[in-house]
C-alpha cells in the first residue's frame, strides 16, 4: 500500500466512503484537496508534492451544461499542471463515469478529463487508474444531488412522498464496493481502464424496495436482507432516519410479576449479548461498515455517544433502565456507552449477524478525540 494518499473531492460521497476505508484499514497518511487547493497552484503543488498515490474524485456533474463541461476539464488540467511541477510519477486513480459514453456536457468532460490524465501518466511513464463508475449510492450522501436513492432515502425518512421523474433502469454502486476496489488498485498498481458493474434495477424497483424496508424498520422491525445489495440500500435508509428519530421507545407490558418488552424482532439470523458496566466506565469506541447493532439499557443510566467519521460532532443521548429505548448505531459512526449513574449498568446488545473473529467489521475509533 502507498504511503501517502491524497484525495480531492474529499467531502462529497464517495471521498468520505473512501477515507472512512483508508482509516479503518491502516493507511495514515492521507492529503485532501478542496476547492481551495484548486484555486490556488502553489496549493495544489504542496498537496500532490509527495503522494505516491492520488485519487481524484473531485467534479461538478450538476449544473449549467457549460459550466459542468468546463468544470471538470479545468479540473483535470490544473491537477496535471500540478504534477508536471513536481515532476511527480505518482500512481493517479480517476472516478471516471458510465456517462463518458454518451455525447453530453457532462460525459464529455469526464471522457476528457480522463484523457488528460491518461496522456500525462504517457509522458511521464506513471500508472494511471480510469475508474469508469455506475450510479454510486451509500450512507452520507446529498438528497436531490447525489443519487435517487440519496433523494429517495431522505424522503422516506422524513415522511415525505416520493416521485419518480422518469422511470428507468438504472445501474447502482455502493460506495464501499469502490472503495474496496480503489484500495485494490492502489496495492498492485492498477494501470488502465476499470470499468465497475453495478446492480441493474429500475428506479421503481428500488424505491419499492426501499418503502418495504425502510415501512418495516421504523414499525420496529429488522427486515430480511436477502443480499448485500438490500443490506446496503437499509443502512442508506438509517443514516437519514437516525436524524430524525435517533431512538426505538419500547412499549412495557406489567403486570404482579414486573415488566416485558420486546428488544428487537428480526427476520433474518443475529446475536444477542449483555454487559455489566461499573459506575464511570466507557465500553465501545468503534465503528462498522455493514453490522447493524442495536443497545437497550435494561437497569442503570447511561450515556450513548456517537461521533460521524471526520466529524468533530458528538451527538449525546442519555438512556436509563426504568425507561428503556433502543438505540441503532449508524454505520460509520463511532460510538460508545458510559455508566453516567451510580450503580452498576447492565445492557443488552442486538446485532444481526453472528459475530466472526476473521470478518468482525469492527474497526477501533475513539468518540471523543
Amino acid at each position: 500500500m502507498p504511503s501517502v494518499v491524497g484525495v480531492t473531492g474529499y467531502t462529497g460521497l464517495l471521498g468520505w466512503h473512501l477515507r472512512c476505508a483508508l482509516k479503518a484499514y491502516g493507511v495514515e497518511r492521507v492529503r485532501t484537496a478542496d476547492r481551495d487547493t484548486f484555486d490556488h497552484l502553489e496549493n495544489l503543488s504542496r498537496f500532490v508534492d509527495g503522494c505516491d498515490t492520488i485519487v481524484h474524485l473531485a467534479g461538478l456533474n450538476r449544473g449549467k451544461p457549460d459550466d459542468v463541461e468546463q468544470s471538470n476539464v479545468m479540473l483535470a488540467e490544473r491537477l496535471v499542471n500540478a504534477l508536471r511541477i513536481q515532476r511527480s510519477t505518482a500512481h493517479v486513480i480517476f472516478s471516471n463515469s458510465t456517462q463518458c459514453d454518451i455525447d453530453t456536457p457532462y460525459g464529455r468532460s469526464k471522457r476528457e478529463a480522463s484523457d488528460t490524465l491518461r496522456r500525462w501518466s504517457l509522458e511521464c511513464e506513471a500508472s494511471f487508474t480510469d475508474l469508469i463508475l455506475p450510479n454510486v449510492f451509500g450512507e452520507g450522501g446529498r438528497p436531490f444531488w447525489n443519487s435517487a436513492i440519496s433523494t429517495f432515502c431522505h424522503q422516506l425518512a422524513n415522511g415525505q412522498e416520493s416521485r419518480i421523474i422518469e422511470d428507468q433502469e438504472i445501474e447502482l454502486l455502493h460506495a464501499q464496493d469502490v472503495s474496496a476496489v480503489i484500495r485494490r488498485c492502489m496495492g498492485d498498481g492498477h494501470n488502465g481502464e476499470l470499468r465497475l458493474p453495478g446492480r441493474r434495477i429500475s428506479v421503481s424497483n428500488v424505491l419499492q424496495r426501499l418503502r418495504n424496508l425502510s415501512q418495516e424498520y421504523v414499525h420496529g422491525v429488522i427486515p430480511e436482507l436477502p443480499s448485500e445489495f438490500d443490506r446496503q440500500l437499509l443502512n442508506t435508509f438509517r443514516s437519514y432516519y437516525f436524524t430524525v428519530q435517533p431512538r426505538f421507545n419500547l412499549a412495557l407490558h406489567g403486570d404482579e410479576r414486573g415488566v416485558f418488552a420486546e428488544i428487537a424482532k428480526s427476520k433474518g439470523e443475529g446475536q444477542t449479548s449483555y454487559s455489566s458496566t461499573h459506575p464511570g466506565i466507557t465500553r465501545g469506541d468503534h465503528f462498522h461498515f455493514r453490522k447493524l447493532e442495536r443497545f437497550v439499557v435494561l437497569s442503570g443510566k447511561a450515556t450513548i455517544r456517537l461521533r460521524r467519521l471526520f466529524s468533530n460532532e458528538i451527538i449525546a443521548l442519555d438512556v436509563d433502565g426504568e425507561q428503556p429505548v433502543a438505540v441503532d448505531m449508524p454505520t460509520l459512526f463511532a460510538h460508545n456507552i458510559t455508566n453516567s449513574g451510580p450503580d452498576e449498568l447492565l445492557t443488552m446488545f442486538w446485532a444481526d449477524e453472528i459475530f466472526d473473529p476473521s470478518t468482525a467489521d469492527t474497526f477501533p475509533e475513539a468518540v471523543v478525540l
